[in-house]
């Protein structure tokens, strides 16, 4: 219902409540004015009758009281009248004529109490009002001093007289005094709703066309133009708004596609409210700022993985997922992060091809297909994956398990916001993995690939405190080529590298991932068994041992040689409570092996080491 509408309606009926209110104070104000009028009536015909009673009495005429009461009932609103005797007059004169004796309640009150009853019988054709008034014995002056002619005392009750009107003539003047006030008041209402509707009908339309602007204005259309009828202020105030929304039309603009330029995957709102939109926009632009700004100043790679773990975890509340690392050259997976068991199978972390998401370079979401991805087992989970490529050599992957599908529904609605962040650590990720590599190559022997001294210099600190903290071991292998100077001096420096590019191949060959092989300078070579038991690392000692003595190499058409190597044997912490202590012990060990014979493998005991210099 349109506001006119309902301002005339609520109009209508306070003015219709006004003149319901009127009507009824009236009727009753008309109605105790007539019945007070009637009453009044009676008592000036009951002195009347008490006069010409007493006037009959005095002159001794009471025997011809009929005509004169006869003359008093004529009166056509009157229905009847009769006189009432008291006891005590009826016992000294008699009962009067017609029986003037008690003849109902009222009359048997009135000559009880003394007091005046009226009483009123109402019906829908008429109204009758009886008034029952006593007479009382007075002695008011000498000629009309009742105790003279009645054996009673002053103010005994010596009778009443009883009238019944008809004042059905006062209510029928009485409505129709109030069909005149209500018409006259209807005639009000009409003319008061049209003066309404005349002057406050184009402040209505006033208010409608601000309310159909303000609605577009909420949905970010500002291209409404206010316009009324109203002079005035009014007319300045649409003035003004016409203004305010040109300048916001200008000002505001495309501002929704403006802002979601910023956000490279798009803002993921589905609103049609494009001001509703462009704040969530500058809210989302916000956080990712924060992000970045925060991860630029992480030290390491790791650091700003675990900053997108954390935001997944705390703002999208994904509580069941997997973070890996790609390395797009030889095609594995590193795992960063994982709340529970991986869903995909073994082999995709060895050839990352092998995933679909990896592999398609687009997202792969249960619910689109069944058995979506063949290289997974979800367990009966669903689970959503999000590729993102780094640059030509690194990749990322985040593979999220949900339970329903409309957990399902929540992540995806939240990819794009995500996407969002891995976009913006993207620069960051890039430069410390090429950070990384740089140091990397600063850490290698550019010759053999190997880490080099400069390496162990950095991180045996780091290394010694991780293996104290899991209580790992380490056995410490120094390797040393014998006689190697002759082969740089007889065949020259290319062969002589050839042959530390050879052993450095065995080595490679021969350790786990999780151990260390280190070019410690020339023809010297250190290797760090984690957790190898006495028997490995013999084992694998003497396996680098006979490789390279049974390794052939060419040095001239028609002409070869061979070489043998010399290993010195430490652990960590047995023999020494620092890593550098048992590097220098398998030094003195190799020591031994060179001078009893070389060609050899020696383990360190404590009277092989006679210096006393403490590390």
């Amino acid at each position: 219902m349109k506001t006119k509408s309902r301002l005339l309606i609520i109009v209508t009926f306070m003015l219709l409540g006004l003149t319901a209110a009127t009507i009824i104070n009236i009727s009753l104000n008309f109605r105790d004015y007539s019945i007070k009028s009637a009453v009044e009536k009676a008592q000036m015909a009951s002195n009347i009758v008490k006069d010409g009673l007493t006037s009959h009495m005095v002159h001794g005429i009471m025997d011809k009281r009929q005509y004169f009461l006869n003359q008093i009932s004529s009166n056509p609103d009157v229905e009847f009248l009769r006189l009432i005797r008291a006891d005590s007059v009826v016992k000294q004169y008699g009962p009067g004529l017609n029986e003037e004796t008690l003849r109902d309640a009222i009359d048997k009150e009135v000559m009880r109490t003394g007091e005046m009853v009226k009483s009123i019988k109402e019906t829908s054709k008429a109204i009758k009002l009886r008034v029952t008034i006593p007479y009382k014995a007075t002695v008011d002056n000498s000629e009309s001093n009742c105790l003279n002619c009645h054996n009673v005392q002053k103010d005994e009750v010596l009778g009443a007289i009883s009238m019944e009107f008809d004042i059905s003539h006062m209510r029928n003047s009485g409505m129709m005094t109030i069909l005149k006030i209500l018409g006259i008041n209807l005639l009000f209402i009409v003319i008061a709703l049209i003066l309404i509707n005349y002057y406050v009908a184009p402040y209505m339309k006033l208010f409608s066309n601000l309310q159909t602007g303000v609605k577009m204005a909420s949905l970010g259309d500002f291209t409404h133009k206010f316009s009324s009828k109203v002079g005035g202020d009014a007319k300045k105030v649409i003035d003004q708004m016409n203004s305010l929304f040109g300048k916001m039309q200008e000002t505001f603009g495309d501002i929704k596609e403006n802002l979601s330029t910023f956000v490279p995957q798009g803002c993921a709102t589905s609103s049609n409210d494009p001001l509703y939109e462009a704040n969530t926009i500058i809210n989302e632009l916000s956080d990712i700022y924060k992000f970045k700004k925060t991860i630029e100043l992480d030290e390491s790679k790791d650091m700003v993985y675990f900053r997108i773990i954390d935001i997944l975890k705390l703002k999208y509340e994904i509580e069941d997922f997997t973070f890996y690392q790609i390395n797009n050259v030889t095609q594995k997976r590193l795992l960063i992060h994982s709340c529970s068991d991986s869903i995909c199978f073994d082999n995709v972390d060895h050839n990352a091809g092998e995933c679909r998401a990896y592999r398609t370079k687009s997202d792969v979401i249960s619910t689109e297909f069944v058995n979506l991805c063949q290289n997974c087992d979800p367990k009966g989970l669903e689970y959503v994956c999000i590729p993102f490529n780094i640059n030509a050599d690194s990749s990322l992957l985040i593979s999220i398990k949900a339970k329903t599908p409309d957990e399902v529904n929540k992540i995806t609605s939240s990819m794009a916001s995500i996407k969002n962040y891995l976009e913006a650590a993207k620069p960051v990720i890039e430069s410390r993995i090429l950070m990384d590599k740089l140091r990397d190559t600063s850490l290698r022997d550019g010759m053999t690939g190997l880490y080099n001294r400069r390496f162990l210099e950095e991180l045996i600190d780091k290394i010694m405190s991780q293996a104290t903290r899991n209580d790992d071991t380490y056995h410490v292998m120094m390797l040393d080529v014998d006689f190697f100077k002759m082969v740089n001096d007889t065949y020259g420096h290319d062969i002589g590298d050839k042959v530390i590019v050879e052993l450095a191949a065995i080595l490679k060959n021969s350790i786990r991932s999780s151990d260390l092989a280190i070019r410690y300078g020339g023809e010297e070579f250190v290797i760090m068994l984690q957790n190898a038991t006495k028997e490995s690392a013999m084992k694998i000692a003497k396996k680098i041992h006979s490789q390279f003595g049974n390794t052939i190499f060419d040095v001239a058409p028609n002409e070869s040689i061979q070489k043998t190597m010399s290993i010195g044997i430490a652990k960590f912490p047995t023999d020494g409570d620092t890593i550098w202590k048992c590097i220098k012990y398998a030094d003195t060990a190799l020591y031994e092996a060179k001078n009893t014979g070389r060609n050899k493998i020696v383990e360190f005991k404590p009277e092989m080491y006679q210096s006393g210099e403490d590390f």
